[in-house]
């Protein structure tokens, strides 16, 4: 049974196998056109880049795909978190050589971002030009500090699967499309996916996007492990949320030595409320505004620097010879594409037509 929404007119929908992944596959355009891949983020699907996809030039080929642990994945792969982005950028190319695609753009939202991150650094050579729209941090989300990404604590405490509300995840699971309970899937979308009062005109199959997360102790949130530093929990090793702990980042410097070095551009909004320098969904930002008890203080455990820590990244990829442009649209939240699509849009064809 597919979880997902219908497609919008115009999108062709594939099931597709590469490597051990068998998913949901998206595409418009021509076959032979210039492939543009959309990587969506944590609690979504590709379903949340259809209106992008449907709005690129004829000449492009819009190809979005539901990543391992999300929508129409298949559930008996899962996420190796102890691998960072591993797995998912893994599949992500993957699914090039399935569709025989040499290179590709890449355009990669939150998680997606973080993903992209991960092919640019081990698969440089198949990337055109790269798009990062409201990125998560290079060094992971969550238990990490300063702007080269220090571990807060040695065990990755206040990261991962232990850290996503439980009520969240149960509602999630149970399919509520409800308002009554202030951590619903439509509450959470509407507060923090978008900045209110802004509501999409496809906000019933975005929700229905974002229940199709795969959830349990081995896919979303993860399991975990208790710890004696602050909050008291550390990452285990399963699903989304486990592998975008810094504990399994990696060596982020990876980035400043390849070759060829795509052009980055990076689109946020100035109200992103999940992916900024004090997230209320970082524990650093919810022990100081006193929402989790026991709190060590900013000089143990402060809020993740999570925009700084990005820029300071694409800043030292300038200075190794690459180039990336910075965008903020003001009044806008956690999905500059769906908020903005206009001059998100513009922004991106620019990019691609300067490849």
């Amino acid at each position: 049974m597919n979880p997902n929404a219908p497609v919008l007119p115009g999108i062709t929908e594939h099931t597709l196998s590469f490597g051990p992944l068998t998913t949901r596959v998206l595409t418009i355009g021509p076959a032979d056109g210039v492939p543009v891949v959309f990587v969506h983020g944590n609690a979504s699907s590709a379903t949340f880049w259809e209106e992008t996809m449907l709005a690129l030039p004829p000449a492009y080929r819009g190809i979005a795909y539901d990543q391992r642990g999300y929508g129409g994945a298949d559930p008996a792969v899962k996420i190796d978190a102890t691998r960072g982005m591993g797995d998912f950028a893994d599949d992500a190319v993957r699914l090039l050589d399935s569709l025989n695609i040499a290179r590709a753009h890449f355009v990669g939202h939150s998680l997606g971002g973080s993903v992209v991150f991960e092919i640019l650094m081990t698969h440089a050579d198949r990337v055109l030009t790269a798009t990062l729209a409201a990125t998560g941090s290079p060094y992971g989300f969550g238990g990490s500090k300063g702007l080269h990404g220090e571990l807060t604590n040695p065990d990755g405490a206040g990261s991962g699967g232990g850290i996503v509300n439980p009520t969240f995840t149960r509602l999630m699971k149970e399919g509520y499309r409800g308002t009554e309970d202030p951590a619903s899937p439509r509450i959470v979308m509407n507060s923090f996916y978008w900045k209110p009062p802004f509501v999409p005109a496809r906000e019933e199959d975005l929700l229905t996007s974002l229940l199709s997360q795969h959830v349990g102790d081995q896919e979303y949130p993860g399991d975990m492990k208790a710890s004696p530093h602050w909050p008291n929990v550390a990452p285990g090793i399963y699903g989304p949320a486990n592998a975008l702990s810094p504990l399994y980042a990696g060596d982020v410097r990876r980035l400043y030595a390849i070759n060829p070095k795509p052009r980055i551009l990076w689109i946020r909004g100035a109200d992103d409320q999940i992916v900024g320098d004090n997230s209320l969904f970082d524990m650093g930002t919810l022990g100081a505004l006193g929402a989790v008890p026991g709190w060590p203080g900013a000089q143990i455990y402060p809020p993740q620097p999570m925009v700084s820590q990005t820029r300071a990244v694409l800043e030292e990829y300038t200075r190794s010879g690459g180039h990336y442009e910075e965008i903020v649209f003001a009044d806008c939240g956690h999905t500059p594409y769906i908020e903005k699509p206009d001059a998100f849009n513009q922004a991106l064809h620019d990019l691609l037509g300067s490849a």
